[in-house]
This record gives structure tokens, sequence and C-alpha cells, in this order.
């Protein structure tokens, strides 16, 4: 009798080869990777420590450039592979997002996904604003007018997609969605609606939501305040967090500028939080204690525009709109005041050094130091050109882009 067997899909080649070398990236991985927005602590700091930035008149060497469409996403290390986001909105006929998956040490692009999105320059240079999340096997995006999607990190394959907007009717603010998403277990946490929203991260099932009007522009941040698991979002126009098991809005503070443009992330350290907020707004911490929410200090002395700022041994290193300040987290005191960069931005690394990316697109290193600012090396890699995007260090490799779409990446290893 003939055996009738089960029938087998069978992935085609190229998929077969790009899960093979993704998984050969993912053994060789390490724990500086850097595998979603402000890094794997969500906190703008990166764990290297033994990196050069003494490169002289020569400058930093150059591993490899690449174009990936304009916009402010930034890049996502992982495996051996960076990801990002961009839109050809400029350069070719039809206005498309693009998410480029690329290999880290020759720019090679490994795959692209495209589907449609317009530009939307609205005061600035348009193109996409959230940054990819890899997890595992999988990488998340997520555009600015809601496309929601989950990809095989190793290949590109769809394996689901959500519209926010317009399916499931989550408001889109001023400047559209720019959330990343954030990993809490099975779920994935965005700052969509008044107070965040949750889905499953293997099917994208909507788990739950907290209304859906309009919401704020930062990055939910994981946290555990009084022993509740939380995700903590600077909404429209408030600092808020809610418990990731079931969305249940833990508390709210009021935190409002005149446009809702909330765009930074929140800091969290210990029980205290910290926020900061430009259009007039200024900067704020509370802390968090039994349900209760006490101000700890509101002041003008930091107005965050569009970047986050970094807490580095009890003082916060950040932008107020134009200029780089020191200011200390214990009571908000200004330390010092650097010269003006422009609406720069900036992440840090464990040893203390600064890697700030003017809006002209130079890269600068300082110390982290209360005391003064010091310069201690400079580059000008990519073209004089608006970057609103922090530079990445991920594996000895700095990760430069600005807003038309040049990616480079350096060696810094020693």
């Amino acid at each position: 009798m003939k055996q009738t067997l089960p029938i087998v899909e069978r992935p085609n080649r190229a998929r077969r080869i790009g899960m093979m070398l993704w998984l050969a990236g993912c053994a060789a991985a390490t724990a500086g990777d850097w595998p979603n927005y402000r890094g794997p602590d969500h906190n703008g700091i990166s764990a290297e420590t033994d990196w050069k930035s003494d490169w002289g008149e020569a400058g930093p060497t150059v591993l490899w450039r690449t174009e990936v469409g304009k916009g402010s996403s930034s890049v996502a290390v992982a495996g051996g592979r960076v990801f990002t986001m961009g839109n050809r909105g400029e350069t070719e006929p039809e206005e498309e997002d693009v998410v480029s998956c690329l290999d880290a040490e020759t720019g090679k692009t490994l795959w692209t996904h495209r589907y449609p999105c317009p530009l939307l320059p609205k005061y600035y240079e348009g193109g996409t604003l959230s940054t990819p999340t890899v997890d595992g096997d999988f990488v998340y995006t997520i555009s600015k007018t809601g496309d929601f999607l989950c990809f095989e990190a190793a290949t590109g394959k769809v394996v689901w997609e959500r519209q926010l907007n317009r399916e499931l009717g989550f408001e889109l603010p001023t400047w559209h969605f720019s959330s990343s998403a954030l990993v809490a277990g099975e779920r994935l946490i965005l700052d969509v609606g008044m107070a965040g929203a949750a889905f499953d991260k293997k099917t994208g099932e909507l788990l739950w939501e907290n209304g859906r009007e309009v919401c704020g522009y930062s990055t939910p941040v994981p946290a555990t305040l009084g022993g509740v698991e939380c995700a903590v979002i600077c909404g429209a126009d408030s600092i808020l967090a809610v418990r990731i098991a079931d969305g249940e809005l833990l508390w709210r503070h009021p935190f409002f500028n005149k446009h809702k443009a909330n765009a930074g992330d929140a800091i969290v350290e210990g029980d205290e939080v910290f926020a900061s907020s430009a259009y007039g707004r200024g900067c704020a911490k509370i802390r968090v204690a039994g349900g209760a929410v006490t101000p700890v200090f509101d002041t003008t002395v930091m107005r965050n525009l569009q970047s986050s700022c970094v807490l580095w041994k009890g003082h916060l290193y950040g932008f107020d709109e134009t200029r780089l300040k020191c200011i200390d987290f214990k009571d908000g005191r200004e330390r010092w005041n650097a010269r003006a960069m422009g609406k720069a931005s900036l992440s840090l690394c464990a040893d203390g050094r600064m890697l700030i990316m003017t809006d002209q697109s130079e890269l600068v290193v300082a110390r982290a130091n209360p005391e003064a600012f010091e310069v201690a090396a400079r580059a000008q890699v990519l073209s004089r050109s608006m970057s609103r995007t922090a530079p990445v260090l991920a594996n000895g490799r700095i990760f430069l882009r600005n807003a038309r779409g040049e990616l480079a990446c350096l060696d810094v290893r020693r």
C-alpha cells in the first residue's frame, strides 16, 4: 500500500541561505549588540569601553558607506547585521519606505522590504522616524503612518502586518507615529493612543489599549516601580505608567507643551522618573511610591526637542533645544552649558565617553564630566546636512546616519 506523506513547505534557496547566515551571526553575537532604539538597556548607553577615539587629523577608519533613504531612524545592530529604515520619496517615482538589513562588516544589503508611504516633510526633511526592534529571530518596524510589521530577521519575510491608523483607528499625531516597539516578554508595547497599547509579538494581535486618541512621540521604557512591571511613557500631555500585563494605568503626571510634542524618552532611576520636552516646557523629575506621585523638581533648564538625555553617574547630559548641557539629576541644577550644536543628539559609552552628532552631521567625542565640557575628538564623516539621529556604538563600530539617508560605519576597534 502506498504511503501518503505529509506535505512539507520547503523554503526557497535564498531564504535557506539567509537563515543559515543569520544563525551563524547569532552564534557570534556579543553583549555589544544594540538591538533596539536607545540600546539594550533603553538608556542610550553602550556597554563598550575598549574603543579608540584618538584618530587625529586623519579621522576614523570608515568601513563602509551606503544610502538608506530619508529619515531620522536609528539603527539596530544584532547578529552581525544592521537594520534601519528610510523613505525613497525624492529619489524614485513612488514614495516608499524601505526597511533594510545590511551586513555589519561590509555594508552589503542582505534584504530589503518596501511598502507605500508618503515622505511627509512637515517642517523637516520627512521620512521615517522610528527604529527597528530586533528580538531573537524577528524584527519589528513601524512607519510614520502606522504600518506595523514583523519580519524574519534572517530573510526579510513578512510574518504579520497591522495598520495602526486605518485598520485599528489609532489617531495620528501632528508629526505622525515615531514610537519604536518595546519588547516586554511576549508583548510589544507602543506609544500609540492615550496611554500605550500592547500587541502579541508572535501574531500582532492587539492585547490591550487605553483609548485611541492622540499619542506622544516617545518610545516606552520598561521599569519596575512599586514592585510592578510597567512601561513608562511620555504621552501627548503627561508622563504615565501602565502595567505591562494588562495595560492598567498606574499613574499619570501632567507634562504638557503647546504642541503636545513630548518626544524624549523617560529616564527611570530607582523610584524616580525624569522627563524633558521643548516648546517652552522644560524638564521634571517625580518620585513614585505606593502609587502616589511626588514632584521633586520642575524647571526650564533642560528642554529636549527631539532627542533624549543620558544619565551618567548622577548627572544628566542632553540638549536644551540647541545647547548641550549637564545638569544634576538630584536637583536639576545646571552644571555647565556648552556652545550651540543645533538640534543635535547623543549617546554614551560605559567608559564615560559621549558620542555627539551635531545637526550638521559632525561626530564629536567628549568626556561625560560634570565639571566641564571637553572635546576629545571630532570627525566630519557624513556630508554637512541635517542629522537628528544619535550615533550608535556596537561591537567596535560606530554607526552614523543623517536625514538625507547617508549611513556610515566606522571601525574603532583596538
